[in-house]
């Protein structure tokens, strides 16, 4: 009976609390708020889950990680702080959670367990550049008893990983390839060289080949390069001596590759003794894709090439943890940074490599990119996410286990020497799991709530055995108070035919108080990629429910090119930038307009970045049907383009050869030679360190548009890349577009 009342009172409480809550609509504010959750990593003895959180500081302009615990054991939790600024909740699923911020006075992120499970590394930028620092760990109370710093190194020290035997730590640093072998030690040459470079009057560079920046930065002759630096002992007082570090990847070559995030690019081997890697060797790698993998020992001395015949992208290499076999992302044509990532297996013995999400049998083909993977303890199974259709589902593979029966509706895919199995629905990623194999931990985000940790248990589990009963539940609950105030509308999803007459999946998204008798205005959001897609997941960039939230309906397309719907239909748009992708957009705006009468379709504005600048671009001298465009980093002039970008092998593709050799191809869908045609108010975005679409893109077609007289604007960045990440260019970014939308459309 107690209990009973207990229950009904804690039901009360909450209920009086929500009720007394009125819901808001999204705001900016609100988003800058909410904490941003990193990558699980689960201890040795499996108790404990460590991760790093960024909070965002708008007045200040910051954002700052720091490192947080969760414990898996509820006889171990200590006092949540995770909702320690927001307002007090009596629903224990709205902030009362068992997180605990373990390091707060200093910025830390990027954890990584020690083996023994009594330390942890992390990245902090404490005492100046980011560098690799070393915590005590109290496995009983769960928290940090002590931290110090392990290495300090002029060019930073990034990507830390504990190596399996607890005897070394592997880090990345862009360092000057020069070095190698200089009369001085390689560190001391690296510190000279920067601090010379940095006290220089003159700031010129002397280009030698290209891929002479990348990204948003320009490379200044360095190169990534893998160190290895002794793992110091376990003490509460360490020695303070730095340690100095190995350089295990010398040469004027990237190793590891450039990486924009996801899985490492290298790996240790069970035994310590050796690591795998990826590199690109081509001559030209600004024109090449062939990544491949290379082993070395932790001693040092030659690298091995185990990839050679695979003239295509190889990456995320990972070891099984019986030492067997090497795991890999491997792609198939050379000069396709799109083509479909298979998970490979490299035997260590034999050399042997096969492709395990490559052969078709009955009725179904697995034909998605994988993206994150990681082996279970007894390496006989591998875990991995894969898009499908606006989702990112969370699927596992048994090795060398019989395929014994395959039925009809079965979410199983029979590949032949394995079978696939799907474990949950979502947009997954990060995986970790537990040493005895029995729980999977996993970031999940949604179209309406930002990442947080979950945890699936295998209640059936056992060693090589196929059975599984999935359970999954939510561990971390960092943004449910902020959430639990805002009103937001679900994705909702619709199919129509489109281009060549394939079925598209169209995704809307309402905006909040919802009147279905009432007309709305459209923001006509257009993905970038080319080959990404729209689908339940959540951006701080384009974030649908921030768009909709001040009473627009928000419309977008996984037109031809698109992930998650297999690689034919990502191929489609090779050679037809203008073609299938601009039918689709406008045939799936027709079906909504036509099955939503809510829909104003005269009130319609159209954004996108990237692909989906350049598709504005497109639609702007190809149809008037819109009031009002917005078009973010976006190709103007194809063939300029060519030239002015660092990944030529994109261009290369996805125009079917260059300029000089394809002039037809490149005029064919370059948006500037429909320039007369330009009528549309359009509002122009650009980065000055946008190296991917160089900010000469924005400038001709600002300048084209104001010669013609059309309504335009352009907002200029000068401190931003691609996207736009600083937090308060942020908020003067949505401010712009929302105030540009409502300008035109508005009510």
């Amino acid at each position: 009976m107690r209990r009973i009342l207990l229950a009904f009172l804690s039901f009360l409480a909450f209920a009086l609390f929500a009720a007394g809550q009125a819901k808001h609509p999204f705001t900016f504010e609100d988003m800058m708020k909410l904490k941003r959750v990193g990558d699980p990593q689960v201890s040795p003895d499996g108790k404990w889950v460590i991760f790093s959180v960024v909070d965002v500081d708008l007045a200040a302009n910051t954002k700052t990680p720091h490192i947080w615990i969760v414990p898996l054991n509820s006889q171990t939790q200590g006092p949540s702080t995770a909702a320690k600024d927001s307002q007090a909740n009596p629903s224990s699923s709205l902030g009362m959670t068992s997180e605990r911020e373990i390091i707060a006075d200093q910025d830390a992120d990027r954890p990584r367990w020690a083996p023994d499970g009594k330390r942890f590394a992390f990245l902090s930028t404490k005492d100046g550049g980011s560098q690799i620092w070393i915590a005590n760990f109290d496995r009983g109370t769960g928290s940090v008893t002590g931290t110090y710093q392990l290495v300090s190194v002029a060019t930073e020290a990034g990507g830390e990983l504990w190596s399996p035997d607890g005897g070394n730590i592997l880090f990345t640093s862009d360092v000057y390839p020069e070095c190698d072998g200089a009369p001085a030690p390689e560190q001391e040459c690296n510190a000279k060289k920067l601090k010379e470079a940095e006290q220089s009057k003159v700031k010129a560079q002397l280009f030698t080949h290209l891929l002479y920046r990348h990204w948003n930065a320009y490379k200044e002759g360095k190169r990534s390069h893998i160190f290895v630096v002794t793992a110091p002992p376990l003490s509460d007082l360490p020695d303070r001596v730095f340690r100095r570090p190995i350089d295990l990847t010398p040469g004027d070559y990237d190793a590891p590759v450039f990486s924009l995030g996801g899985q490492d690019d290298y790996a240790f081997s069970p035994d310590g003794k050796e690591i795998c890697y990826a590199s690109n060797h081509d001559k030209n790698p600004a024109a090449s894709t062939n990544n491949d993998l290379w082993i070395v020992p932790v001693t040092g001395g030659q690298a091995k090439d185990i990839t050679a015949d695979n003239p295509a992208s190889d990456s995320t290499p990972l070891y099984s943890p019986d030492g067997r076999y090497i795991a890999y992302r491997a792609q198939q044509r050379p000069g396709y940074e799109s083509d479909r990532f298979r998970l490979m297996l490299y035997d260590r013995k034999t050399g042997e490599k096969t492709s395990l999400t490559d052969v078709s049998s009955f009725a179904e083909t697995f034909d998605h990119w994988v993206g994150t993977f990681a082996f279970a303890p007894d390496s006989w199974r591998i875990y991995f996410v894969a898009e499908d259709q606006g989702e990112s589902p969370l699927y596992w593979i048994d090795l060398g286990v019989p395929v014994t029966s395959w039925g009809p509706g079965d979410k199983d895919i029979t590949t032949g020497k394995v079978q696939i199995h799907e474990v949950d629905q979502g947009f997954d990623d990060d995986i970790a799991i537990t040493k005895d194999g029995r729980a999977l931990l996993f970031t999940r985000m949604s179209l309406k709530a930002p990442t947080e940790i979950y945890q699936a248990n295998d209640t059936c589990y056992e060693m090589n055995s196929k059975s599984d009963c999935w359970q999954s539940e939510q561990l971390t609950h960092f943004n449910d108070v902020i959430l639990s105030q805002i009103a937001m509308s679900p994705l909702e999803s619709f199919w129509f035919t489109g281009a060549n007459g394939d079925r598209v999946e169209g995704f809307l998204v309402k905006p909040p108080n919802f009147d279905a008798s009432k007309k709305y205005p459209v923001k006509f959001l257009i993905h970038g990629g080319p080959q990404g897609a729209w689908g339940d997941d959540w951006s701080y960039r384009w974030n649908p429910e921030l768009f909709a939230a001040n009473g627009y309906v928000v419309i977008m397309i996984n037109f031809h090119g698109s992930t998650g719907y297999g690689q034919k239909f990502i191929d489609a748009i090779n050679g037809d930038w203008g073609g299938a992708p601009f039918e689709d957009l406008m045939k799936g705006l027709d079906y909504a307009e036509q099955h939503y009468s809510f829909i104003d379709k005269n009130r319609e504005c159209a954004l996108g970045a990237s692909y989906g600048g350049y598709m504005i671009n497109w639609i702007e001298g190809h149809t008037d049907r819109f009031k009002c465009l917005v078009s973010h980093d976006g190709m103007f002039n194809a063939e300029s383009a060519w030239g002015d970008t660092e990944e030529l092998w994109f261009n290369d593709w996805e125009f079917k050869g260059t300029p000089y050799n394809n002039r037809e191809m490149y005029r064919k869908w370059s948006p500037h030679e429909y320039a007369k045609n330009f009528k549309t108010p359009m509002l122009v975005v650009h980065g000055q360190r946008d190296y991917r679409l160089d900010v000469s893109q924005g400038f001709d077609l600002f300048t084209t548009l104001q010669m013609l007289g059309v309504p335009s604007e352009m907002l200029y960045f000068p401190d931003e890349g691609h996207w736009v990440l600083k937090p308060q260019n942020s908020k003067l970014w949505y401010e712009t577009v929302n105030a540009w939308v409502d300008r035109w459309i508005g009510k």
